[in-house]
């Protein structure tokens, strides 16, 4: 049996554009009342059920806004889509943040119009899923996976390992949000996760069986960034031998994750802004604008507040990014999902090395939580690994902190992008850390009281630095040879590409024919 149309509310004071939206909604198969005030909305709501409603913001006797706050209050289902007038950002970013399911801009464009409306009635039990939404590019970017990968919203969910109150308002949180098209803002320490946030959010979506398209906004090179984000058509740069999808075309349907959002250059913000407040991308080379219909979420681990005080931030796109923010406790705060973890990440470590679960007594957790951990649920990984391979038979030896110099000058975990996302791809969460002092030939200088050293202003870019000066200094030294870098430093192969990719290091590609194998 087909399931009822869906039923839509059109509220607008103006005749001619109502009869318009009236007309076009008609012609997908939906039913449609309309009102041209606010009290009229409100008799039409009193006799009727709908599955959404779409309302201009300025009407006769009052604002959009207060029948999205009778719909909230009246803890209704119908979803609300509110158009607002061309450049009133702060009304749209307002109406998101009050709990509207998504905004049109006026002059509404039709295409848009549909796009939204289908978006906005899916999974209410009327209609058809949108069109455009199921549409794919015919040149996905590598590092864009298409289709729910996470095994559902539970699944997803249940990879927010933990039950402390911090990780549990997280999930709170992301439930809570999924439901809607609002951008959200995701705002963690390196390691925490941020990755795994957009996972969960996007498998809680009405999105879900969409893409998930994530991209490292501080991996790509600034010349290619346009390219990258909105495609390319054929012969619009050397090289550019066909046309090419971007990233917002990959994530049509679905989702854009875009971490490490504070990473890009100012030109760039400019253009992603318009992007997102027009729904709409011109490929490289066109002289056509392609609507696209993508959900934003974004991450950073970086003050992007402080940024735009600083002017290296626009404070437009920061405002209209952060329309929902969600942010990750650092480890450091929810000490008591340590065991969780450790018992969920050593599962995982004997399963990919094939060996039986080591023990997890108390002494171990005990001498992993004397560790300052500042490098997060990526540190913890790193630790375990580094005490499975040390072990000898099931007993785990995890050695303690020798003192509080040391533990300042504790290795910050390298990147696992099993913790925060696929390893396959050169989107994943950026963040990861210098290599220790010990690893490099170094002596440590220990960051004791009365220490001249002077502590760095952004801890985050001096890491980065000092693990760029390491890496390139052993790429050297073996020739730039990738495979021997990554044996010489201790760590795998993947990890030496995923850090070469974020830290802009240009290797000559001739130069080690065998580490693309792997």
């Amino acid at each position: 049996m087909n399931a009822p149309a869906a039923s839509i509310l059109v509220v607008d004071d103006e005749p001619d554009l109502r009869t318009l939206y009236e007309l076009t909604l008609l012609r997908e198969g939906y039913r449609v009342e309309t009102a041209s005030s606010v009290q009229e909305a409100r008799d039409q709501l009193k006799a009727h059920r709908f599955d959404a409603v779409i309302t201009d913001m300025r009407l006769p006797d009052g604002f959009g806004m207060e029948l999205l706050q009778d719909l909230r209050d009246q803890q209704r289902r119908e979803r609300c889509v509110v158009m607002t007038a061309y450049g009133s950002a702060e009304n749209a970013v307002e109406a998101l943040r009050a709990g509207a399911f998504d905004y049109l801009t006026k002059p509404v464009d039709l295409k848009q119009f549909r796009s939204v409306v289908a978006s906005a009635i899916q999974g209410t039990g009327g209609v058809p899923p949108p069109r455009a939404a199921r549409s794919s590019g015919s040149n996905r970017p590598a590092n864009a996976p298409a289709g729910n990968e996470f095994g559902g919203a539970n699944a997803a969910l249940d990879r927010l390992v933990g039950e402390s109150d911090a990780i549990r308002n997280v999930k709170q949180r992301v439930a809570k949000v999924s439901r809607g098209m609002a951008p959200v803002l995701i705002h963690g320490e390196s390691g925490t996760g941020k990755e795994l946030v957009a996972q969960a959010l996007h498998a809680s979506s009405q999105r879900a069986d969409g893409p998930l398209v994530a991209v490292n906004c501080g991996a790509i090179p600034e010349n290619l960034l346009e390219a990258e984000f909105f495609g390319a058509r054929k012969g619009s740069y050397t090289g550019a031998s066909q046309d090419r999808d971007g990233y917002f075309q990959a994530a049509r349907g679905g989702t854009l994750f875009l971490d490490e959002i504070g990473d890009l250059p100012l030109a760039m913000q400019s253009k992603l802004l318009r992007a997102i407040q027009e729904r709409s991308v011109r490929p490289l080379g066109s002289t056509q604008e392609e609507t696209v219909d993508v959900r934003i979420v974004s991450a950073t681990h970086r003050d992007l507040a402080a940024d735009v005080q600083a002017g290296r931030f626009r404070q437009d796109l920061y405002y209209r990014l952060n329309v929902i923010e969600i942010v990750i406790p650092p480890l450091r705060e929810r000490r008591e999902d340590l065991p969780a973890l450790c018992a969920a990440l050593l599962t995982r470590i004997a399963n990919e090395s094939g060996m039986p679960v080591p023990q997890l007594t108390d002494q171990v957790l005990n001498a992993i939580a004397a560790h300052p951990l500042t490098g997060n649920v990526r540190e913890l990984e790193n630790l375990l690994h580094r005490a499975v391979a040390l072990s000898d038979g099931d007993e785990l030896q995890v050695d303690a902190p020798s003192g509080a110099a040391d533990a300042l000058m504790t290795r910050p975990a390298s990147p696992s992008l099993a913790t925060e996302g696929s390893a396959a791809t050169a989107s994943s969460s950026a963040g990861a850390h210098a290599s220790s002092p010990a690893d490099t030939g170094q002596s440590p200088q220990p960051l004791a009281s009365g220490c001249t050293v002077p502590l760095p202003s952004d801890l985050q870019a001096w890491l980065d630095q000092q693990e760029r000066e390491i890496l390139i200094r052993a790429l050297k030294e073996s020739g730039f040879n990738r495979t021997a870098t990554a044996a010489r430093l201790g760590i795998s192969l993947r990890q030496i590409r995923y850090r070469i990719a974020r830290l802009n290091i240009a290797v000559p590609n001739d130069q080690d024919p065998h580490d693309d194998l792997g």
